[in-house]
Protein backbone atom coordinates (compact mmCIF):
# COMPACT_ATOMS: atom_id res chain seq x y z
CA UNK A 1 0.00 0.00 0.00
CA UNK A 2 1.29 3.46 -0.98
CA UNK A 3 0.65 6.66 0.92
CA UNK A 4 -0.69 8.40 -1.65
CA UNK A 5 -3.85 7.67 -4.29
CA UNK A 6 -5.23 9.20 -7.28
CA UNK A 7 -8.18 7.98 -5.51
CA UNK A 8 -9.59 6.13 -2.78
CA UNK A 9 -12.84 3.93 -2.49
CA UNK A 10 -14.39 2.89 0.32
CA UNK A 11 -16.48 -0.11 0.33
CA UNK A 12 -16.06 -2.58 -2.18
CA UNK A 13 -19.79 -4.00 -3.21
CA UNK A 14 -21.13 -3.50 -6.74
CA UNK A 15 -20.86 -0.17 -7.59
CA UNK A 16 -17.27 0.09 -5.47
CA UNK A 17 -15.68 -2.63 -7.78
CA UNK A 18 -16.77 -1.45 -10.92
CA UNK A 19 -15.95 1.87 -10.01
CA UNK A 20 -12.06 0.05 -8.88
CA UNK A 21 -11.61 -1.71 -11.77
CA UNK A 22 -12.63 1.13 -14.11
CA UNK A 23 -10.52 3.54 -12.48
CA UNK A 24 -7.10 1.00 -12.48
CA UNK A 25 -7.59 0.15 -16.23
CA UNK A 26 -7.99 3.94 -17.26
CA UNK A 27 -4.34 4.77 -15.16
CA UNK A 28 -5.33 6.17 -11.82
CA UNK A 29 -3.34 4.54 -8.97
CA UNK A 30 -6.47 2.96 -7.54
CA UNK A 31 -6.94 1.89 -3.34
CA UNK A 32 -10.01 -0.27 -2.28
CA UNK A 33 -10.92 -0.09 1.22
CA UNK A 34 -13.59 -3.63 2.23
CA UNK A 35 -14.72 -4.58 5.30
CA UNK A 36 -14.91 -8.15 4.37
CA UNK A 37 -12.71 -10.64 3.70
CA UNK A 38 -13.67 -10.66 0.20
CA UNK A 39 -15.68 -8.21 -2.59
CA UNK A 40 -18.89 -8.27 -4.24
CA UNK A 41 -21.29 -6.47 -1.35
CA UNK A 42 -24.70 -7.89 -2.25
CA UNK A 43 -23.80 -10.39 -5.07
CA UNK A 44 -21.31 -12.20 -2.18
CA UNK A 45 -22.30 -11.47 1.30
CA UNK A 46 -25.51 -10.64 0.92
CA UNK A 47 -26.71 -13.63 -2.29
CA UNK A 48 -28.82 -11.23 -4.05
CA UNK A 49 -28.60 -13.61 -7.38
CA UNK A 50 -29.20 -13.13 -10.41
CA UNK A 51 -28.78 -9.57 -11.37
CA UNK A 52 -31.88 -7.52 -12.78
CA UNK A 53 -32.08 -6.89 -16.12
CA UNK A 54 -32.33 -3.52 -17.29
CA UNK A 55 -32.48 -1.82 -20.78
CA UNK A 56 -30.55 -3.09 -24.12
CA UNK A 57 -29.25 0.90 -24.73
CA UNK A 58 -27.79 0.72 -21.16
CA UNK A 59 -24.31 2.73 -21.39
CA UNK A 60 -21.03 1.90 -19.19
CA UNK A 61 -21.04 -2.05 -19.34
CA UNK A 62 -17.51 -2.61 -19.49
CA UNK A 63 -17.06 -4.03 -16.28
CA UNK A 64 -20.66 -6.05 -16.42
CA UNK A 65 -19.00 -7.57 -19.82
CA UNK A 66 -15.26 -8.25 -17.82
CA UNK A 67 -17.01 -9.87 -14.80
CA UNK A 68 -19.21 -12.00 -17.26
CA UNK A 69 -16.16 -13.11 -19.39
CA UNK A 70 -14.61 -13.58 -16.04
CA UNK A 71 -16.82 -15.80 -14.44
CA UNK A 72 -18.24 -17.83 -17.97
CA UNK A 73 -14.11 -18.88 -17.90
CA UNK A 74 -14.57 -20.09 -14.73
CA UNK A 75 -18.41 -21.80 -15.07
CA UNK A 76 -19.76 -19.40 -12.76
CA UNK A 77 -21.83 -17.19 -15.02
CA UNK A 78 -24.33 -17.93 -17.89
CA UNK A 79 -27.14 -16.12 -19.83
CA UNK A 80 -31.06 -16.88 -19.52
CA UNK A 81 -33.53 -17.46 -21.60
CA UNK A 82 -34.72 -13.80 -21.28
CA UNK A 83 -31.31 -12.89 -22.24
CA UNK A 84 -30.48 -12.05 -18.74
CA UNK A 85 -26.82 -12.38 -18.07
CA UNK A 86 -26.51 -11.70 -14.68
CA UNK A 87 -26.98 -15.39 -13.68
CA UNK A 88 -23.70 -15.41 -11.60
CA UNK A 89 -22.32 -18.04 -8.90
CA UNK A 90 -22.14 -15.67 -5.96
CA UNK A 91 -19.14 -18.01 -4.66
CA UNK A 92 -16.93 -17.82 -7.23
CA UNK A 93 -17.82 -13.90 -7.88
CA UNK A 94 -15.86 -13.38 -5.12
CA UNK A 95 -12.31 -14.99 -7.09
CA UNK A 96 -13.45 -13.33 -10.09
CA UNK A 97 -13.53 -10.04 -8.62
CA UNK A 98 -10.26 -11.01 -7.11
CA UNK A 99 -9.01 -11.84 -10.21
CA UNK A 100 -10.34 -8.05 -12.02
CA UNK A 101 -8.65 -6.11 -9.62
CA UNK A 102 -5.17 -7.81 -10.12
CA UNK A 103 -5.35 -7.07 -13.76
CA UNK A 104 -6.54 -3.90 -12.85
CA UNK A 105 -3.59 -3.23 -10.60
CA UNK A 106 -5.94 -2.11 -8.13
CA UNK A 107 -4.32 -1.81 -4.28
CA UNK A 108 -7.40 -4.04 -2.11
CA UNK A 109 -7.34 -3.64 1.75
CA UNK A 110 -9.85 -6.31 2.99
CA UNK A 111 -11.15 -6.32 6.95
CA UNK A 112 -10.71 -2.36 7.59
CA UNK A 113 -12.40 0.51 7.89
CA UNK A 114 -11.71 4.43 7.51
CA UNK A 115 -11.38 5.61 10.73
CA UNK A 116 -10.47 9.71 10.08
CA UNK A 117 -10.99 11.78 7.06
CA UNK A 118 -8.87 14.92 6.93
CA UNK A 119 -10.22 18.03 5.01
CA UNK A 120 -9.94 21.61 4.21
CA UNK A 121 -11.43 24.01 2.48
CA UNK A 122 -14.71 21.61 1.34
CA UNK A 123 -11.62 19.32 -0.17
CA UNK A 124 -10.63 15.97 1.15
CA UNK A 125 -7.09 15.78 1.89
CA UNK A 126 -6.55 12.11 3.56
CA UNK A 127 -8.16 9.31 5.21
CA UNK A 128 -6.56 7.12 7.87
CA UNK A 129 -7.24 3.26 7.89
CA UNK A 130 -7.93 0.90 10.78
CA UNK A 131 -7.44 -2.38 10.03
CA UNK A 132 -7.13 -5.69 11.50
CA UNK A 133 -3.70 -7.89 11.71
CA UNK A 134 -4.09 -11.20 11.55
CA UNK A 135 -0.77 -11.93 12.10
CA UNK A 136 0.38 -9.40 14.38
CA UNK A 137 2.02 -11.49 17.49
CA UNK A 138 0.16 -14.61 15.70
CA UNK A 139 -3.28 -13.16 17.22
CA UNK A 140 -5.74 -10.47 16.18
CA UNK A 141 -5.64 -7.15 17.09
CA UNK A 142 -7.16 -3.60 15.68
CA UNK A 143 -4.16 -1.63 14.30
CA UNK A 144 -4.67 2.20 12.59
CA UNK A 145 -2.30 3.10 10.72
CA UNK A 146 -0.45 6.18 11.60
CA UNK A 147 0.39 7.69 8.43
CA UNK A 148 -2.37 9.58 6.66
CA UNK A 149 -3.40 8.39 2.86
CA UNK A 150 -3.28 10.95 0.69
CA UNK A 151 -5.82 11.19 -2.35
CA UNK A 152 -7.32 13.69 -5.01
CA UNK A 153 -10.64 11.57 -4.74
CA UNK A 154 -13.02 9.18 -2.45
CA UNK A 155 -15.59 7.79 -3.34
CA UNK A 156 -18.26 6.66 -0.87
CA UNK A 157 -19.37 3.14 -2.13
CA UNK A 158 -20.36 1.85 1.42
CA UNK A 159 -24.08 1.41 0.54
CA UNK A 160 -25.23 2.97 4.04
CA UNK A 161 -23.04 6.52 3.64
CA UNK A 162 -20.57 5.79 6.38
CA UNK A 163 -18.35 7.97 4.96
CA UNK A 164 -20.47 10.93 4.45
CA UNK A 165 -22.05 10.03 7.96
CA UNK A 166 -18.28 11.35 9.48
CA UNK A 167 -18.41 14.29 7.30
CA UNK A 168 -21.81 15.23 8.48
CA UNK A 169 -23.07 15.36 4.76
CA UNK A 170 -26.51 16.46 4.41
CA UNK A 171 -28.91 13.32 3.93
CA UNK A 172 -32.35 13.05 1.93
CA UNK A 173 -33.75 10.92 4.26
CA UNK A 174 -33.55 13.73 6.62
CA UNK A 175 -36.16 16.32 5.09
CA UNK A 176 -37.94 14.40 3.08
CA UNK A 177 -41.62 14.45 4.39
CA UNK A 178 -43.33 11.45 3.67
CA UNK A 179 -44.66 8.44 5.38
CA UNK A 180 -43.24 5.68 4.36
CA UNK A 181 -39.53 5.81 4.25
CA UNK A 182 -37.80 2.20 4.67
CA UNK A 183 -38.57 -0.80 2.50
CA UNK A 184 -38.19 -4.75 4.35
CA UNK A 185 -34.88 -6.55 3.90
CA UNK A 186 -34.55 -10.09 3.18
CA UNK A 187 -32.07 -12.65 4.10
CA UNK A 188 -31.08 -14.53 1.57
CA UNK A 189 -29.92 -18.49 0.89
CA UNK A 190 -28.88 -21.08 -0.82
CA UNK A 191 -30.42 -25.04 -1.34
CA UNK A 192 -28.30 -27.87 -2.83
CA UNK A 193 -29.19 -31.71 -3.49
CA UNK A 194 -31.99 -30.60 -5.23
CA UNK A 195 -33.31 -32.91 -8.09
CA UNK A 196 -33.49 -30.02 -10.58
CA UNK A 197 -34.42 -32.14 -12.92
CA UNK A 198 -37.58 -33.80 -11.31
CA UNK A 199 -38.72 -30.13 -9.66
CA UNK A 200 -38.41 -28.44 -12.81
CA UNK A 201 -40.68 -31.24 -14.83
CA UNK A 202 -43.07 -30.47 -12.19
CA UNK A 203 -43.13 -27.00 -11.72
CA UNK A 204 -43.37 -26.23 -15.21
CA UNK A 205 -46.83 -28.48 -15.60
CA UNK A 206 -47.91 -26.83 -12.68
CA UNK A 207 -47.16 -22.90 -13.18
CA UNK A 208 -48.05 -22.38 -16.79
CA UNK A 209 -47.93 -18.65 -16.57
CA UNK A 210 -44.43 -18.26 -18.11
CA UNK A 211 -44.23 -14.13 -17.34
CA UNK A 212 -43.41 -16.02 -13.66
CA UNK A 213 -42.21 -19.30 -14.02
CA UNK A 214 -39.72 -20.73 -16.49
CA UNK A 215 -37.03 -23.13 -17.23
CA UNK A 216 -33.93 -23.81 -20.27
CA UNK A 217 -31.24 -25.47 -20.49
CA UNK A 218 -27.24 -23.89 -20.75
CA UNK A 219 -24.29 -26.10 -21.61
CA UNK A 220 -26.78 -29.31 -20.53
CA UNK A 221 -28.02 -28.06 -17.59
CA UNK A 222 -31.37 -26.95 -16.19
CA UNK A 223 -31.93 -23.70 -14.91
CA UNK A 224 -34.92 -22.06 -13.68
CA UNK A 225 -36.90 -19.57 -12.26
CA UNK A 226 -40.50 -19.27 -10.36
CA UNK A 227 -41.80 -16.81 -7.47
CA UNK A 228 -44.54 -16.82 -5.15
CA UNK A 229 -46.25 -13.61 -2.95
CA UNK A 230 -49.18 -12.51 -0.71
CA UNK A 231 -49.07 -9.13 -2.87
CA UNK A 232 -51.39 -10.85 -5.66
CA UNK A 233 -53.88 -13.41 -5.22
CA UNK A 234 -52.85 -15.21 -8.46
CA UNK A 235 -49.71 -16.88 -7.62
CA UNK A 236 -50.05 -20.89 -8.62
CA UNK A 237 -47.46 -21.44 -5.66
CA UNK A 238 -50.51 -20.17 -3.58
CA UNK A 239 -52.32 -23.27 -2.15
CA UNK A 240 -49.09 -24.88 -1.56
CA UNK A 241 -48.46 -21.68 0.57
CA UNK A 242 -52.01 -22.16 2.23
CA UNK A 243 -51.94 -25.50 3.25
CA UNK A 244 -48.26 -25.64 4.77
CA UNK A 245 -49.34 -22.65 7.16
CA UNK A 246 -52.72 -24.31 8.01
CA UNK A 247 -50.21 -27.49 9.38
CA UNK A 248 -47.68 -25.20 11.16
CA UNK A 249 -44.63 -25.86 8.77
CA UNK A 250 -44.16 -22.01 7.62
CA UNK A 251 -45.66 -18.81 9.85
CA UNK A 252 -48.12 -16.57 7.94
CA UNK A 253 -45.10 -14.22 7.78
CA UNK A 254 -43.32 -16.39 5.81
CA UNK A 255 -45.33 -16.66 2.94
CA UNK A 256 -45.52 -12.60 2.04
CA UNK A 257 -41.96 -13.26 -0.82
CA UNK A 258 -41.04 -16.29 -2.27
CA UNK A 259 -38.86 -16.41 -5.00
CA UNK A 260 -35.94 -18.70 -6.48
CA UNK A 261 -33.57 -19.23 -9.29
CA UNK A 262 -30.91 -22.04 -10.54
CA UNK A 263 -27.52 -21.16 -9.27
CA UNK A 264 -25.04 -20.81 -12.39
CA UNK A 265 -22.39 -23.32 -12.88
CA UNK A 266 -24.24 -25.84 -10.16
CA UNK A 267 -26.14 -28.82 -10.95
CA UNK A 268 -28.33 -29.27 -7.84
CA UNK A 269 -27.95 -25.82 -6.05
CA UNK A 270 -31.58 -23.27 -5.67
CA UNK A 271 -30.68 -19.74 -4.20
CA UNK A 272 -33.83 -17.84 -2.60
CA UNK A 273 -34.69 -14.13 -2.26
CA UNK A 274 -36.44 -15.07 0.80
CA UNK A 275 -37.40 -14.63 3.71
CA UNK A 276 -38.45 -10.80 3.31
CA UNK A 277 -38.35 -9.48 6.88
CA UNK A 278 -41.46 -7.73 7.29
CA UNK A 279 -40.84 -6.65 11.18
CA UNK A 280 -38.76 -3.15 9.71
CA UNK A 281 -39.03 -2.42 13.70
CA UNK A 282 -36.57 -4.77 15.25
CA UNK A 283 -32.91 -4.50 15.53
CA UNK A 284 -30.83 -5.86 13.26
CA UNK A 285 -29.17 -8.30 15.73
CA UNK A 286 -33.12 -9.63 16.26
CA UNK A 287 -33.45 -9.70 12.41
CA UNK A 288 -30.57 -12.11 11.56
CA UNK A 289 -32.05 -14.31 14.21
CA UNK A 290 -35.58 -14.08 13.06
CA UNK A 291 -34.47 -14.39 9.35
CA UNK A 292 -32.60 -17.64 10.19
CA UNK A 293 -35.38 -19.57 11.64
CA UNK A 294 -37.64 -18.21 8.69
CA UNK A 295 -34.81 -20.00 6.54
CA UNK A 296 -35.26 -23.56 8.62
CA UNK A 297 -38.97 -22.75 8.41
CA UNK A 298 -38.99 -22.29 4.40
CA UNK A 299 -36.39 -25.36 3.67
CA UNK A 300 -38.29 -27.96 5.37
CA UNK A 301 -41.56 -26.51 3.28
CA UNK A 302 -39.11 -27.16 0.40
CA UNK A 303 -38.62 -30.41 1.36
CA UNK A 304 -41.55 -31.60 2.17
CA UNK A 305 -44.11 -29.54 -0.78
CA UNK A 306 -41.73 -29.39 -3.25
CA UNK A 307 -40.79 -32.48 -5.77
CA UNK A 308 -37.40 -32.70 -6.20
CA UNK A 309 -36.33 -31.32 -2.81
CA UNK A 310 -36.51 -34.18 -0.14
CA UNK A 311 -32.68 -34.88 -0.46
CA UNK A 312 -32.23 -30.86 -0.61
CA UNK A 313 -30.01 -28.73 2.81
CA UNK A 314 -29.10 -25.44 3.35
CA UNK A 315 -25.70 -24.90 2.31
CA UNK A 316 -25.04 -21.57 2.59
CA UNK A 317 -27.09 -18.84 4.15
CA UNK A 318 -25.78 -14.76 3.31
CA UNK A 319 -23.50 -13.31 5.73
CA UNK A 320 -25.64 -9.69 5.62
CA UNK A 321 -29.02 -8.20 5.04
CA UNK A 322 -30.17 -8.02 1.89
CA UNK A 323 -30.95 -3.88 1.89
CA UNK A 324 -33.08 -2.11 -0.81
CA UNK A 325 -33.13 1.28 1.05
CA UNK A 326 -30.74 3.35 4.13
CA UNK A 327 -29.07 6.76 3.79
CA UNK A 328 -28.97 9.23 0.62
CA UNK A 329 -26.79 11.73 0.62
CA UNK A 330 -27.71 14.85 -1.03
CA UNK A 331 -25.95 15.90 -3.84
CA UNK A 332 -24.87 18.36 -6.18
CA UNK A 333 -28.24 17.12 -8.15
CA UNK A 334 -31.34 15.44 -6.75
CA UNK A 335 -32.52 13.05 -8.98
CA UNK A 336 -36.80 12.93 -8.86
CA UNK A 337 -39.15 10.45 -9.21
CA UNK A 338 -40.36 13.15 -12.14
CA UNK A 339 -36.49 12.93 -13.73
CA UNK A 340 -37.31 9.09 -13.85
CA UNK A 341 -40.85 8.92 -15.10
CA UNK A 342 -40.92 11.38 -17.90
CA UNK A 343 -37.39 9.97 -18.92
CA UNK A 344 -35.71 13.18 -18.67
CA UNK A 345 -32.31 13.41 -20.42
CA UNK A 346 -29.24 14.74 -19.46
CA UNK A 347 -25.70 16.05 -20.60
CA UNK A 348 -23.92 13.71 -18.27
CA UNK A 349 -25.56 10.34 -17.79
CA UNK A 350 -24.09 7.40 -15.92
CA UNK A 351 -26.76 4.72 -16.49
CA UNK A 352 -29.58 4.33 -19.05
CA UNK A 353 -32.15 1.81 -17.80
CA UNK A 354 -35.80 0.95 -17.71
CA UNK A 355 -36.08 -0.98 -14.36
CA UNK A 356 -39.57 -0.23 -13.08
CA UNK A 357 -39.97 1.50 -9.64
CA UNK A 358 -39.70 -1.45 -7.30
CA UNK A 359 -40.51 -0.73 -3.64
CA UNK A 360 -41.21 -3.79 -1.36
CA UNK A 361 -43.40 -2.89 1.50
CA UNK A 362 -44.03 -5.08 5.14
CA UNK A 363 -47.67 -5.07 4.22
CA UNK A 364 -50.18 -6.96 2.42
CA UNK A 365 -51.31 -6.12 -1.02
CA UNK A 366 -48.99 -2.95 -0.44
CA UNK A 367 -46.12 -3.42 -2.75
CA UNK A 368 -45.24 -1.38 -5.54
CA UNK A 369 -43.87 -2.20 -9.53
CA UNK A 370 -44.58 0.46 -11.19
CA UNK A 371 -43.28 -0.10 -14.71
CA UNK A 372 -42.08 3.13 -16.88
CA UNK A 373 -42.90 4.09 -20.40
CA UNK A 374 -39.98 4.89 -21.48
CA UNK A 375 -35.98 4.82 -20.49
CA UNK A 376 -34.44 6.40 -18.07
CA UNK A 377 -31.09 8.37 -16.98
CA UNK A 378 -29.53 9.19 -14.03
CA UNK A 379 -27.01 12.57 -14.16
CA UNK A 380 -22.87 12.53 -12.81
CA UNK A 381 -24.57 15.56 -10.55
CA UNK A 382 -26.05 12.77 -8.57
CA UNK A 383 -22.84 11.56 -7.31
CA UNK A 384 -21.26 14.77 -6.45
CA UNK A 385 -21.61 15.15 -2.89
CA UNK A 386 -23.03 18.28 -1.77
CA UNK A 387 -20.27 21.07 -0.36
CA UNK A 388 -17.30 18.75 -1.66
CA UNK A 389 -15.53 19.27 -4.92
CA UNK A 390 -13.53 16.01 -4.70
CA UNK A 391 -16.12 13.95 -2.55
CA UNK A 392 -18.53 11.15 -4.25
CA UNK A 393 -21.38 9.20 -3.85
CA UNK A 394 -22.59 5.68 -5.68
CA UNK A 395 -24.38 2.93 -4.51
CA UNK A 396 -27.81 2.87 -3.31
CA UNK A 397 -27.31 5.97 -1.36
CA UNK A 398 -27.12 8.57 -4.47
CA UNK A 399 -28.36 11.39 -4.08
CA UNK A 400 -32.17 10.23 -5.21
CA UNK A 401 -35.89 10.77 -3.88
CA UNK A 402 -36.69 7.53 -2.23
CA UNK A 403 -39.06 6.14 -5.20
CA UNK A 404 -36.52 7.04 -7.71
CA UNK A 405 -33.80 5.09 -5.83
CA UNK A 406 -36.00 2.10 -5.81
CA UNK A 407 -35.54 1.85 -9.67
CA UNK A 408 -31.85 2.84 -9.17
CA UNK A 409 -30.80 0.17 -6.78
CA UNK A 410 -30.43 -2.68 -9.00
CA UNK A 411 -26.96 -4.01 -9.68
CA UNK A 412 -26.39 -3.59 -12.70
CA UNK A 413 -27.11 0.39 -12.60
CA UNK A 414 -24.87 0.27 -9.47
CA UNK A 415 -22.12 -0.80 -11.67
CA UNK A 416 -23.06 1.69 -14.68
CA UNK A 417 -22.99 4.29 -11.82
CA UNK A 418 -19.21 3.31 -10.47
CA UNK A 419 -18.40 3.05 -14.11
CA UNK A 420 -19.22 6.72 -15.14
CA UNK A 421 -18.04 8.09 -12.57
CA UNK A 422 -14.18 6.26 -12.74
CA UNK A 423 -14.73 7.28 -16.47
CA UNK A 424 -15.36 11.00 -15.52
CA UNK A 425 -12.72 11.31 -13.03
CA UNK A 426 -10.13 9.51 -15.44
CA UNK A 427 -10.65 12.49 -17.70
CA UNK A 428 -9.89 15.34 -15.44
Amino acid sequence: MKNNYDIIIVGGGTAGVSCAWNCGINGLKTLLIEKNSFLGGAITSSLVIPAMKTSNNSINNDFFNALYKKLSDINGAITYIDGNRGWFNPHLTKIALDMLMLDANVDVIFEAKVSDIKTENGKILSVYIETIDNDKNHGFSSEVLSLPIETKYLVDATGDAKICQKLNCNFLNNFENKNERVQPKSLRFIMSGVDIATFSKWLMEYDTDRNVTTSCTVDGATYLSTAYTWDNAKWALKPLFEQAISEGVLKESDSNYFQIFSVAGTLDSVAFNAPRLINTDISASNAYIEGRLAILRISEFCKKYLPGFKNAHISSIANSMGIRVSNRVKGKYIYTYHDLVTGKTFNNPVLISNYPVDIHSDKRDNSTLKQVLQEYQLPLDSLIVENYENLFVIGRCISAEFEAQAALRIIPSCFSMGEGLAKYLSKK
